[in-house]
This record gives C-alpha cells, sequence and structure tokens, in this order.
C-alpha cells in the first residue's frame, strides 16, 4: 500500500534529521517527525508525502521513549529553536554525535571513528546574545518573541531560557517606555511603523549589558524615559544603542547607529584575552564552551612558537588571537570589513604584536599570500555553514601546511570538504564534535588534518 497525504501510521522512531526530527519508516518510506524520541512508538498523520520521503504529526504517543521528557518551556514546540527540550541531554548528545559520524561516513566516504561529544557546561542561561522581533498585538501593544519555523510568524515569548536574566528584564523595560512613548512597531507587510527589533548583547564574564533598539528612523521618543527604566530596572546596562535600519530587508542591522547612554562597546573576556563587542561584532554566543572550543583547536595546532598560523575566516580575530602567544606570527583573513577593524583593534587592546588582519574572500587571500612566497605551517579554516569549498581547498593544499585546524558548524559541508582533503593528500587525525548550543540541532566539529609525506 502506496502512503498517501493524511493516512494515519504506527511508527517506530530509531533516529533523527540533521533539523532534529524524529525518524521512522512506514511502507519503507523514511518519515521525519517534529517532536518525536528515539524509541517512541507513535500513531503518526502524514502531513506531507514527497517522492522519497514525508513529513508526519503525532497523533498520540503510544509508547514513550526511555529519553523523553516534559518540556520546560510552553512555546518550544512553536517557534522550533529548541527542537530537543523534549529529550533528556543525554539524548541530545546522542542524536548530535550520531550526526557527525553519520555525515563523514555516508557523505565523506570515510571510516573513521569520532570522540565523544563535548557536552556544555550550560544548557540554559548560555547565550550571550539575542535578536529579538517586536510586533504589536491587536490593542497595539508590544510583543516580544520569536520567528516560527519558515515562518514570519512570531511566536509571543518574554523569557527564553536560553538566555539570562536579565535579557528579560531588558525587555520588561523597553515594553514600559513603550507604553510611555507610544512609539510604533514596525509592520513588515506595509513597511511603516518605527520599533523593529530588540537587540541584546551581554558580556558574560561581568553580566554587562548592551541594549540595542532597531529602528526604521533616526529618533524615538522620549529617549531620557528609556535611559532611566533601563538604568533603574537593569543596572548592568552599559552601553544604550539606536541603529538606523530604513530597508524593507530580512537584515537585522543598518549600517549606522547612535549611542544614546554608555559606551560604543562592552568588554568581556575570553581565553585570557579580552574582546571588544559591539552591535555588529561576531563572537561566540556560548562563551564558556566556546573557551573549551579554542582549547581543543590550540591543542589540534600543537604550536611551539615558531610556526607561521594562517587564520582564515577569522572574523574578529577571537581563534587566531588566542593562539597568538604560541605562534611565531598570526595572519587573519575575513572578508567582513567590519569584523577586520574588530580583530584589529583586539590585537591591540591585548598588546598582541605577532598578528596582522586585513579583508579579502578566503579563497583570493590564500592565493595570494601563497604568491607573497608566504608558506603557513598551520591553517585555521573556520567557514560558515556552507563550508569552504574546493576553490579554497585547492589553494590550502597547494600551500602545504603541515595541520590544518577545521572548525565546522556543519556536519554534511565538512564532510564534503573533508573528502577533498583526504584526496589531496591530507589525513584525518582527529574529529571532536562539541555541543556549543544545546537544545538547538546545531552542531560544531573539531578537526585536525596532517599532510601525508610523499
Amino acid at each position: 500500500m502506496e502512503l498517501k497525504k493524511n493516512d494515519i501510521v504506527k511508527l517506530t522512531i530509531t533516529g533523527y534529521t540533521a533539523q532534529g526530527s524524529g525518524v521512522g519508516r512506514a511502507e519503507g518510506l523514511p518519515v521525519f517527525v517534529f517532536g518525536a524520541a528515539r524509541g517512541d512508538v507513535l500513531q503518526v498523520r502524514v502531513v506531507k508525502r514527497l517522492k522519497t520521503y514525508a513529513f508526519g504529526r503525532i497523533e498520540k504517543i503510544l509508547e514513550p521513549s526511555p529519553a523523553r521528557i516534559e518540556p520546560d518551556c510552553s512555546v518550544s514546540a512553536q517557534c522550533g529553536g529548541c527542537v530537543f527540550r523534549h529529550l533528556t541531554y543525554q539524548e541530545e548528545l546522542w542524536a548530535k554525535q550520531e550526526r557527525v559520524q553519520d555525515a563523514v561516513s555516508r557523505i565523506g566516504g570515510i571510516n573513521f571513528p569520532v570522540a565523544e561529544i563535548l557536552p556544555s557546561p550550560d544548557c540554559i542561561h548560555y547565550r550571550n546574545k539575542a535578536q529579538i522581533p517586536l510586533q504589536a498585538d491587536a490593542n497595539g501593544n508590544l510583543v516580544f518573541g520569536f520567528y516560527a519555523v519558515h515562518s514570519h510568524r512570531i511566536v509571543p515569548c518574554d523569557q527564553c531560557l536560553l538566555q539570562p536574566e536579565s535579557f528579560f528584564r531588558a525587555m520588561q523595560a523597553v515594553k514600559k517606555w513603550q507604553s510611555i512613548s507610544k512609539d510604533t512597531i514596525y509592520d513588515e507587510k506595509t513597511g511603516k511603523g518605527t520599533l523593529r527589533h530588540l537587540y541584546l548583547r551581554s558580556a558574560m564574564s561581568t553580566g554587562d549589558l548592551m541594549v540595542c533598539l532597531v529602528i526604521n528612523g533616526s529618533k524615538i521618543h522620549k529617549e531620557d524615559v528609556l535611559i532611566e527604566l533601563l538604568k533603574n530596572e537593569v543596572p548592568e546596562t552599559k552601553s544604550i544603542v539606536l541603529n538606523f535600519n530604513r530597508d524593507r530587508t530580512n537584515v537585522i542591522l543598518g549600517e549606522k547607529g547612535k549611542t544614546l547612554c554608555g559606551t560604543d562597546s562592552i568588554t568581556d573576556t575570553l581565553c585570557g584575552l579580552s574582546f571588544s563587542i559591539s552591535p555588529k561584532s561576531f563572537y561566540q554566543v556560548n562563551r564558556k564552551q566556546a573557551q573549551r572550543l579554542y582549547n581543543l583547536a590550540a591543542k589540534a595546532a600543537a604550536l611551539t612558537g615558531k610556526e607561521t598560523l594562517l587564520d582564515l575566516y577569522c572574523g574578529t580575530g577571537t581563534i587566531g588571537l588566542s593562539m597568538a602567544k604560541d605562534a611565531r606570527q598570526v595572519i587573519g583573513v575575513e572578508i567582513v570589513e567590519a569584523a577586520v577593524e574588530d580583530a584589529r583593534r583586539n590585537a591591540e587592546q591585548n598588546q598582541i604584536k605577532n598578528a596582522r588582519f586585513f579583508c579579502g574572500d578566503a579563497s583570493e587571500a590564500a592565493e595570494k599570500l601563497q604568491k607573497e612566497g608566504i608558506q603557513p605551517d598551520v591553517v585555521i579554516l573556520d567557514p560558515p555553514r556552507k563550508g569552504c569549498g574546493e576553490e579554497l581547498i585547492r589553494t590550502v593544499v597547494k600551500m602545504a601546511p603541515e595541520r590544518i585546524v577545521y572548525v565546522s558548524c556543519d556536519p554534511a559541508t565538512l564532510a564534503r570538504d573533508l573528502k577533498l582533503f583526504t584526496e589531496l593528500g591530507y589525513s584525518l587525525r582527529s574529529l571532536q564534535p562539541v555541543d556549543m548550543f544545546p537544545r538547538t540541532p546545531h552542531v560544531e566539529t573539531v578537526v585536525l588534518l596532517s599532510r601525508v609525506e610523499k
């Protein structure tokens, strides 16, 4: 019998998709079910049937999995951010480790054991950044929340368990101010209204807070009231910033802004160094786990003080600068000009003299350095989700570094890239998954590759 939409099937869940949905089989076809747990026996309604797989919705839990727990957030099923809130943390770690192992063997065609995943010390209140869209309710009152999966429909949420408690107090202060100022709330459909996003950043080492209000315009009413409310109700506030974004776009931050009160940036410490964080700075959102990830990367790099370290996709320089004390020189490359400026500033404020940074596409920059005769001993790769790609990999291989440390945020593109590296003369030495974002489906992996002597 062929499976079709609206069929009710009995399903035993045996694993998870990359997005965190459960997977079971009906009529030989994989069925993906959001909110399912490995070991669940479910009654599932087929909501979408495609050629090689289907999507289902839980109608009834016939036998719950031992890994299933009661979610501790009332909106996690709607907002889609925390896809693993219904699982024990141990089960979540299993799902993430299995995802890395499956990608490396199935996509990369590499038979290599993945080390046991490094759990996060904190599973709640670990995020140091939040980008919160704003919406008006039926009465014109301000509502905070998060976009539902694959939509721009806001699921109201005042207190996210992934964020520090100070974020909640900042949101309440902004809500009070808006009820007094009567500033209008942006409507995506019409492009009208002033208040678009509330963007919060915390320096987790000190608790210092930056409150950035993204507006469709150049001013707000009753600035003094906003400043007073934030100072009184959130004493951790060290920076209050307006960001101007008049474009009808999904991009959250505009190019320009104005500091209303306090400093233009806040400062956090990471791996013994201090980093300035402005609204547009890239900075790892889980500080404690980022330190552990960088220590793993440093261990893999095995620097002795004699090496030239090339840090491609360097962002604001955090990884390269954390290793600078053990290298002869660090060269960082990043395509975002603002991030390069931050990296140079971070080097200066930490009095690091053996690091330089320049702006450019990673592939073009690597080729340019090769033409200049710069021979890196170790290359750090920390690419975006799309991975490195063939052109960059071939250029890096031409530079013949002894070791390559690849920090990946997507197991599928990592596996694809590892396949090419191994074909071009590099050997896989270690694969270490790291849980940077508990309760979400994302997983980081630190990989060491070494050059095979010919």
